[in-house]
């Protein structure tokens, strides 16, 4: 069962996102990891930010947690998380397909470019890697980030964005073809 998550469930969302973060150890460069990799205060103004929790509830318990944020006009998928011992039963892809029935706006999502997994796992979902040009725009712009994570990082977009900033089309931040000679988008 998917629902939103509550004040009540902060405990468990911050449990779950620094269980199943683990994996980022060793993978991620060494100083953007840390310990708690997400701590309670951050995860509290990330809800004060907007970002708003859903979680996937097995005989009431989180089994995994996806955030939504609404920022300006597109939707951003944040803090993807499953319990390590809960991985690969269709958890987050049922999360991914839950929110992304919820927004008609395009979806951005952003992650750690050495994090193969997740990134295969979101163009398995239909998502497609930006330029990098583009990933440094979208990051600056829709998100809160240092310029060290946007350094290390890439930007997955979903068809309503690669429609909406294909050729011939003014895309920000990015270069586009038209009639096959590169213009700089505005």
């Amino acid at each position: 069962m998917i629902r939103k998550c509550e004040d009540r469930d902060l405990e468990a969302v911050y449990e779950i996102i620094n269980d199943a973060a683990q994996a980022y150890q060793g993978v991620i460069p060494a100083d953007r990891w840390h310990e708690p990799y997400m701590a309670r205060e951050e995860l509290r103004r990330e809800t004060r930010r907007g970002v708003e929790f859903w979680g996937y509830a097995e005989e009431g318990k989180l089994e995994g947690v996806m955030g939504l944020q609404d920022v300006q006009d597109v939707t951003l998928i944040r803090h993807a998380y499953v319990r390590t011992a809960r991985r690969r039963r269709g958890i987050g892809g049922e999360l991914l397909r839950f929110l992304l029935a919820k927004t008609a706006k395009p979806v951005l999502i952003g992650t750690w470019a050495t994090a193969t997994w997740a990134v295969v796992f979101y163009e398995k979902h239909g998502f497609s890697r930006v330029s990098e040009r583009e990933k440094n725009f979208l990051l600056k712009k829709y998100w809160t980030i240092p310029e060290r994570q946007i350094e290390t990082s890439v930007v997955l977009a979903d068809a309503r964005w690669m429609t909406r900033c294909g050729e011939g089309s003014a895309c920000p931040g990015s270069n586009i073809l038209i009639k096959g000679i590169p213009v700089k988008a505005q």
